[in-house]
């Protein structure tokens, strides 16, 4: 039974498994034998004898993976953001390079003000936390000049060296 369902409306129970047997049996046999592609094409009808050779159909079923199509699209939205960032960035220099002395130390006054009543507070407090000492000595001083000086080291790469001094 040669069966072959009509685009647009669904098979029966009984079409689809002749379907199913007829499938079965021309595709899977075990004495079919693996069917080569050619890897190559080579056109042999002939060439004109003077002229251009006519153009030849040939097929293109080039997959694009899903991982490269990814990278191209978003390469894509990288470059059109970073386009975006470079004009913005050209735009507020543009304005900058326009700008006047008077207006930037117009812009800049208030900032000076406040870093100058900051610096004058910062050192209104220094003063104030600095008490006046005056340290007077009395009594006798001794001198010892001799020093009891005891080192040891320990360690290989990271070393500590330990000096106790004694009078």
């Amino acid at each position: 039974m040669d069966f072959h369902p009509t685009p647009g409306r669904p098979m029966s129970d009984s079409e689809a498994t002749a379907e199913a047997k007829r499938i079965l049996e021309t595709e899977f046999r075990p004495e079919q034998r693996v069917r080569h592609f050619p890897t190559s094409f080579r056109d042999d009808s002939p060439v004109p004898a003077y002229g251009d050779t006519p153009p030849v159909h040939q097929d293109d079923r080039r997959i694009v993976p899903a991982l490269a199509a990814g990278i191209a699209v978003a390469s894509i939205g990288v470059g059109a953001g970073v386009t975006g960032i470079g004009c913005g960035a050209w735009l507020v220099l543009q304005g900058l390079a326009s700008v006047t002395l008077n207006s930037v130390l117009m812009v800049t006054l208030p900032f000076a003000g406040l870093a100058m009543a900051a610096s004058a507070i910062g050192g209104a407090i220094s003063r104030a936390r600095s008490a006046v000492t005056k340290n007077i000595y009395e009594g006798t001083v001794i001198q010892k000049t001799e020093i009891n000086n005891h080192s040891s080291t320990r360690g290989m790469f990271f070393a500590r060296t330990r000096n106790d001094i004694r009078n």
